[in-house]
């Protein structure tokens, strides 16, 4: 069997990219990097999600816990509406870099699965990273399973935020208008 890295944001986002890449033959093992979430209670309750999600799923999980605020601030400080292509390349990046140096055969995220992200930008990012360290990157559109992760997501009772991770994106879903 082929072994994947799935780069994932948090439990339920992991349900059904798990099971399709499964379905077309790969061997899965999760991996957690997600630095720039804030506050950090969320950071941990996106963990803790994502531990329930994979022990229901027998989906090993590597788990990278840094915690960035303060690189994360830097980087998007006057730049907040081109904050995505930052914390999606470095965690992209960095599931590369990994898959490379573990000797997986591919790598892929669920960014992809996501109907909120900016899927394009995803894309060439993966597609990038691949070239950059030699390593496949698998693209695959997991929005079409969007409704079949969040089912099951509730009937294993798994915790689904309300927002995207970072303090911009927490501001945007509750704040105001």
């Amino acid at each position: 069997m082929t072994r994947i890295l799935l780069h994932t944001c948090c439990g339920p986002c992991l349900l059904y990219p798990l099971d399709w890449l499964r379905e077309e033959g790969w061997t899965v093992h999760a991996y957690f990097y997600n630095p720039h979430i804030q506050p950090y209670q969320e950071l941990e309750r996106r963990l803790q999600a994502l531990e329930e999600a994979a022990e229901a799923k027998d989906v090993p999980l590597i788990v990278r816990k840094d915690y960035e605020l303060e690189t994360f601030l830097r980087q998007t400080a006057f730049r907040e509406r081109d904050r995505c292509l930052y914390c999606y390349s470095r965690r992209i990046e960095a599931a590369a870099r990994l898959a490379k140096k573990s000797r997986f055969d591919a790598f892929t995220t669920t960014l992809l699965y996501s109907k909120f992200q900016k899927h394009e930008l995803i894309r060439s990012l993966g597609q990038e990273a691949s070239k950059r360290w030699g390593i496949p990157f698998v693209y695959e559109d997991f929005r079409t399973g969007w409704r079949d992760g969040k089912e099951q997501a509730a009937r294993l009772g798994i915790y689904r935020q309300q927002y995207c991770g970072c303090i911009y994106s927490e501001m945007e879903r509750f704040a105001p208008r």
